[in-house]
């Protein structure tokens, strides 16, 4: 049996306690997060009854198979070795780290304990997705020469719409649209595309001055609430993605797939997929549903669903002494994080930045 703790209650108790009751072979037998009550609260409902306000402490007390994190950005490095030393194998959340020097040190450290290492881009596991992925290896859809995706919130619109303190809208953290989304978009690109060239983008605070809602302190965001993005593809191909929290309307996610011979639409919306040949009038629906979606007691959205999917591998990966044969390992932690660093530094230079070639990663 799989010991498992979990570090960070809020995605834990979405997500991941949820999931984890359908998996064979593991069981979560601790949880840490900064507040007890939190922790308590996430872990009660599913029997846990080792929860922690010390992360380190739940480490060396229960010293776990499988540590799962999801906390701020900025522990990601710390947490990630301290795990390792401790002889666990690691899930970490994305984005990956707070620089591609960071997730170099974290994908180091698991290599060199011949540990398991995930990052949670459970989207790899989403049907529809992985029927994008394939129909693009197989070619269905011809040279692929240009992808849309758009990511539209209204989510952070309203000044007051964060609390003071809160750590998405904090730089130093780790938080924003950068690093929240946007780390899931380039991974999924470069999962059906191959790696990226160039990008060239911004990554910029549209609402800094914010109220806290329930004192009326006035308080500054620092993390990007609106990015974008062009990344030009080793293939040739364009990807651009615009993702911006602070749109008075909610418009979700739109992806669209551009080739010679064919053309992909998916909305998270509805989360219909379709599909249009050169030449064809219309589009026709090639939906591929999740059977783990009528999972009892699983929570509903494709984040919640995934996770289950992408946890069974990581599972089997480590009961077989295996690496991952699907899925986003620190390496692909890298590759996505040498990407971020590149939109913010091409947020100040104001011009395209070329990425590392593959053998550079």
């Amino acid at each position: 049996m799989i010991r498992v703790g979990i570090i960070g209650a809020s995605f834990a108790r979405d997500a991941y306690l949820p999931a984890f009751r359908h998996i064979a072979g593991a069981k979560v037998v601790a949880l840490a997060s900064g507040r007890i009550a939190s922790a308590k609260a996430a872990a009660e409902p599913h029997g846990i009854g080792a929860v922690y306000d010390d992360w380190q402490r739940m480490l060396d007390e229960q010293k776990p198979d499988l540590v799962c994190i999801a906390t701020p950005t900025n522990l990601h490095l710390p947490m990630t070795l301290a795990a390792i030393a401790a002889g666990a194998h690691v899930l970490c959340e994305k984005p990956t780290a707070m620089t591609a020097d960071e997730a170099r040190a974290m994908l180091d450290a698991a290599e060199g304990a011949g540990r398991v290492h995930m990052i949670d881009h459970e989207l790899r596991f989403n049907p529809n997705r992985a029927r994008i992925s394939a129909m693009i290896a197989e070619g269905d859809l011809g040279e692929i020469r240009h992808v849309n995706i758009t990511n539209i919130g209204a989510s952070w619109n309203d000044p007051a719409s964060r609390p003071m303190g809160d750590w998405w809208s904090d730089a130093a953290q780790g938080g924003g649209r950068l690093g929240a989304n946007g780390s899931h978009q380039v991974d999924m690109l470069r999962w059906w595309l191959g790696e990226p060239a160039a990008v060239v983008g911004q990554a910029l605070t549209r609402v800094p001055d914010r109220v806290d809602p329930k004192t009326g302190q006035a308080w500054t965001a620092t993390a990007d609430d609106l990015t974008h993005f062009t990344l030009e593809m080793a293939s040739g191909a364009i990807a651009q993605v615009f993702m911006s929290g602070v749109a008075a309307t909610n418009m979700g996610n739109e992806t669209q797939v551009f080739g010679s011979r064919g053309t992909l639409t998916l909305s998270n919306g509805d989360e219909r997929l379709w599909f249009a040949k050169a030449g064809d009038k219309g589009f026709t629906e090639i939906t591929e549903a999740d059977p783990a979606a009528a999972l009892p007691g699983l929570n509903k959205g494709i984040w919640n669903v995934s996770v289950l999917a992408a946890l069974r591998e990581l599972v089997a990966a480590i009961s077989d002494a295996r690496p991952l044969h699907r899925g986003a390992t620190f390496l692909d932690g890298v590759r996505n994080q040498q990407v971020l660093d590149a939109v913010l530094t091409s947020t100040r230079s104001r011009s395209w930045e070329s990425l590392p070639a593959v053998g550079a990663a």
